[in-house]
Order: structure tokens, then sequence, then C-alpha cells
């Protein structure tokens, strides 16, 4: 489904893709698999944090378990949502993470890693 709120500006194949891709392309919220080669989510996501602590990071997971709800939240994403609640749950956590945010004017482009 489109969602005219949000574009799509990148996508990354791993962690370390991840990161370069956020450095380049300063998206507003990046959706996070934090199982994923090279660099897991969870590290990609702190490195995010650590250099651009304004992005907001949503992690996906197959089986959102409490000790990988606490990692993604201790390595400063938003939430974490099972990919299967994902696909009812993601664009309403977007809205929510977005509309919690300081209204500055920046673009809601979202990076998806994958």
């Amino acid at each position: 489904a489109r969602h005219p709120h949000f574009e799509i500006v990148g996508e990354a194949c791993d962690g370390e893709e991840a990161v370069l891709a956020v450095a380049q392309l300063k998206p507003s919220v990046v959706v996070m698999d934090i199982n994923m080669p090279k660099k897991n989510g969870i590290e990609a996501t702190a490195c995010i944090k650590a250099r651009f602590p304004e992005t907001v990071v949503i992690g996906l997971s197959v089986q959102a378990g409490e000790e990988a709800r606490r990692a993604i939240l201790n390595a400063g994403g938003a939430v974490l949502l099972t990919k299967e609640a994902a696909v009812d749950e993601l664009y309403r956590t977007i809205r929510e993470v977005l509309d919690a945010q300081p209204a500055d004017g920046s673009r809601e482009g979202v990076a998806e890693v994958r």
C-alpha cells in the first residue's frame, strides 16, 4: 500500500550499509531488521543513534522476545515489532514516532533495512 505521508528514500542489505545509508540520506525514520549480516540491526541502531540521535529507529524481528526488545531499546531504538505484526502496525507506528518528534520541518523519509 502507498502512504502519501511517507517517502522511502533508501534501502540497505546489511547493518554496515544501513549506517552508511543513514549518513547519506538522513531519513527521519529507519525500519531496521535486527537480524542482518555484517553488523546486526542492534549494532547498526547503536551506531545510527550515536551519530544521528534525531533519527528514529523502529526494529523488526521474526520473534520479538523480551531480550530482543530490551536490546533494541538499549541501542536507542523506539520500538520492536514482529514482522508479522508490522504488516498491520508499521504505518501507525511510524506516524506515532514522527508525531512525537519536534516539528522542525524535516522530510519524513523512511530508510528500510531488510
